[in-house]
């Protein structure tokens, strides 16, 4: 697995695989780039892959403070390294919130933006007081605790039922970061500011995945934002919570791949 030493940390750890127009896969919290294994497989047959792990999660070293925009950074030092001049963003999560970040510095590098259960506004006063009652229990010590609770909530009631050891298979990926690493994911989201004011001006097309049963973030609130651009793709998983990487990969490979393809075909047409 390449690594990078950037502004942030002295080693970004990214994989790369498949062939074909680019493509970044970025995870969301509490995860790695390990997240996208169920997809990636089937997604490098017709493109390349560039799957981070962000600073303080996976193979990455959490250095300092960083901050979304921090993320996006890393990202384009990744895409320059590699000579990849733009590519498709697709986010899971805090992913989704880094393509934002990423949009807003190097709009001319993103051909497309999948968010994948994301959102393109920034926490609300409750959120907020969430994750700062969260960081205080990994701060007194609770991170099992608090992981062990936090992490099936990700999934739909029914998928938690069905597919107990996938659930467990999660919770134990999340309780390999660092006290340190929940902490700074955490602030870097509760700083982040919303990035809807993209959406209306934006020259690419987004897609979202939306799951009926997200209890991270309620559906209705992403459909709302799914009609400020000028191109949208809605997918509407029923059944589904949080993660459709691991719930319904099958589905979300198939919207991937004609979103992109979509993407770069729109794009060549455009030059």
């Amino acid at each position: 697995m390449p690594e990078i030493r950037t502004k942030v940390s002295p080693s970004v750890f990214y994989r790369k695989m498949g062939a074909g127009p680019a493509v970044v896969l970025l995870h969301g919290f509490p995860e790695s780039g390990t997240l996208w294994q169920n997809v990636w497989s089937e997604l490098s047959r017709s493109f390349t892959l560039i799957i981070p792990d962000f600073p303080g999660s996976g193979n990455s070293v959490l250095y300092q403070d960083t901050g979304i925009s921090d993320m996006a950074e890393c990202v384009k030092n990744i895409l320059d390294r590699e000579g990849i001049d733009a590519a498709v963003l697709v986010g899971h999560s805090m992913g989704g919130y880094v393509c934002f970040a990423f949009a807003a510095l190097y709009p001319d590098k993103v051909v497309g933006l999948s968010l994948v259960h994301s959102t393109s506004e920034a926490d609300d006063a409750e959120k907020v007081i969430i994750r700062q009652r969260s960081i205080e229990l990994i701060r007194k010590g609770a991170k099992n605790t608090f992981i062990s609770q936090m992490v099936p909530n990700l999934f739909s009631k029914a998928f938690n039922l069905s597919n107990p050891f996938a659930v467990k298979q999660q919770i134990e990926e999340a309780l390999k970061m660092d006290d340190d690493g929940i902490i700074n994911f955490y602030n870097a989201m509760i700083l982040r500011q919303s990035n809807t004011h993209l959406l209306a001006s934006a020259v690419f097309p987004v897609q979202w995945i939306v799951g009926k049963d997200d209890n991270v973030i309620h559906y209705k609130k992403i459909l709302e934002l799914c009609y400020i651009s000028c191109i949208n793709f809605v997918s509407f998983y029923q059944n589904c919570g949080h993660m459709s990487m691991i719930e319904m990969p099958d589905m979300l490979i198939h919207d991937l791949k004609i979103f992109i393809n979509y993407s770069y075909c729109r794009n060549n047409s455009t030059i």
